[in-house]
C-alpha cells in the first residue's frame, strides 16, 4: 500500500478520490527550450511523497534534480542541463557541461583525471553522461495495490577500430516512497576485449549539506588521495560552512559491506530547518563496485559532498593499467550494478 500524506491508501482507495493518478504521482515527458539546455528531453518523475526528480534522456538518463518537500538533495552547478552537442572532450572540457546533480555516470572505458594512455589523450570523466538514451520507454502501472514508475533505455559508447559497449539503465520508483532504484546492464558487443572504467558521481547540496552536515559511512579505511595517508575522522566526514578559496579534497574509502553484499553511506543534517532533521543514504552492491571516492569541496558556489561508488580509483586509465587494476569486458560479456538513493 501506498502511504500518502501521511495515510495508507489501498488502490480502489486512491483511485476513488483522483480523476488521473498523475494528480498524486507519475512521469512526465518534457523537452527543455533555453539557452544550452535546448532540445533537451527530460522525464519529471513525483512520487506523492513530496519527492520529485529529472532523468535526462539525453544525458545518459542521469538525475540533473532532486528534491523533497521543496528542498533540493542536489548541488547544481552553474552550467545547468547542457545539450550533449556542447560536449568538449579534451583535457578538463567535461566541466563546461557538468551539471551536478544528483547522479553522473563516469565512463566507460576511461574516467578519472585527464590521461595519455599508449599515445590516446583521455579526456576528465569519460563520455557516456553526453550520449542520448534510445529506445526509452516509460511505464506507470499497478502491481496490485503499489502503483511503479519506471523508465528504460539504452546508451551505446562505440566508434570505428574501437570499443562498442552498451549500457541499459532502469530507473525506478514507488507511488508514496522517497527513493529510486537504479540498474544498469555494461555489456562489451564487440569483438575485442575492451577496458570498462565505471563511477557513479553523486553530488548532495545546500539545504542537506551545510555546517555540521555529517557523513555516516562503514569505512574500515579511509586514504586522501594526495598522498595516500591515513585521513582523520573529522577532516572528511563533518562539512564546515562555505570557505572562500577552498581546494577539493579527495577520500579513498575501503568499506565494509552488510550481510547481502551492499554498502549504505548516510549524510545526515541533524541541524537543517526541518524538525526532525534532514538526510540521504546511498547503498550500492560492492561486488561490482569495490571502490568508494569522496568529494569534498566546500567552495563558495562550489559546496558539494560527492558520494562515488566505482570499479577504480581517478587518478586515469594509464595508472589502473600500471598498478594491474584495470578491469576489462571480453566479447560479450556483462556486468549488473544496482544503486539505490533515498531520503531519511
Amino acid at each position: 500500500m501506498a502511504i500518502i500524506y501521511g495515510k495508507q491508501f489501498k488502490k480502489n482507495e486512491i483511485l476513488r478520490r483522483v480523476g488521473d493518478m498523475s494528480q498524486i504521482a507519475g512521469i512526465k515527458r518534457v523537452e527543455f527550450k533555453d539557452g544550452e539546455e535546448k532540445g533537451v528531453e527530460a522525464l519529471l518523475f513525483k512520487t506523492g511523497s513530496g519527492f520529485e526528480f529529472t532523468v535526462l534522456v539525453d544525458r545518459a538518463m542521469d538525475i540533473s534534480s532532486a528534491s523533497y518537500c521543496g528542498q533540493s538533495l542536489c548541488w547544481r552547478s552553474s552550467t545547468g542541463d547542457v545539450a550533449p552537442q556542447f560536449y568538449e572532450p579534451s583535457g578538463i572540457g567535461f566541466l563546461r557541461s557538468f551539471f551536478g546533480g544528483l547522479l553522473v555516470t563516469c565512463g566507460l572505458t576511461y574516467l578519472g583525471a585527464p590521461d595519455v594512455d599508449e599515445g590516446e589523450e583521455l579526456g576528465l570523466h569519460g563520455r557516456i553522461s553526453h550520449i542520448p538514451a534510445e529506445n526509452v520507454s516509460i511505464n506507470r502501472n499497478w502491481q496490485g495495490n503499489n502503483y511503479l514508475l519506471s523508465a528504460t533505455g539504452t546508451l551505446r559508447q562505440t566508434r570505428v577500430f574501437g570499443e562498442n559497449i552498451t549500457l541499459a539503465r532502469t530507473i525506478s520508483t514507488k507511488c508514496g516512497e522517497s527513493r529510486i532504484f537504479i540498474r544498469d546492464i555494461v555489456q562489451n558487443e564487440g569483438f575485442q576485449k575492451t577496458p570498462l572504467m565505471i563511477l557513479y558521481h553523486c553530488n548532495f547540496g545546500f539545504p542537506l549539506m551545510d555546517k555540521g552536515t555529517e557523513l555516516i559511512s562503514p569505512s574500515i579505511e579511509v586514504l586522501r588521495r594526495e598522498d595516500k595517508k591515513g585521513a582523520l575522522q573529522k577532516s572528511y566526514s563533518i562539512f564546515p560552512e562555505p570557505i572562500k578559496n577552498f581546494s577539493e579534497e579527495v577520500y579513498y574509502h575501503k568499506m565494509k559491506a552488510d550481510k547481502d553484499g551492499f554498502v549504505t553511506v548516510k549524510l545526515v543534517n541533524k541541524k537543517s530547518g526541518r524538525k526532525e532533521g534532514f538526510g540521504i543514504y546511498l547503498k550500492y552492491r560492492q561486488r561490482e563496485l569495490p571502490k568508494f571516492v569522496q568529494w569534498k569541496m566546500c567552495g563558495e558556489g562550489i559546496y558539494v559532498m560527492g558520494l562515488e561508488p566505482a570499479n577504480c580509483w581517478v587518478e586515469g586509465r594509464s595508472v589502473e593499467k600500471q598498478r594491474g587494476t584495470l578491469e576489462y569486458l571480453k566479447s560479450g560479456e556483462k556486468r549488473e550494478y544496482l544503486l539505490e538513493i533515498g531520503v531519511l
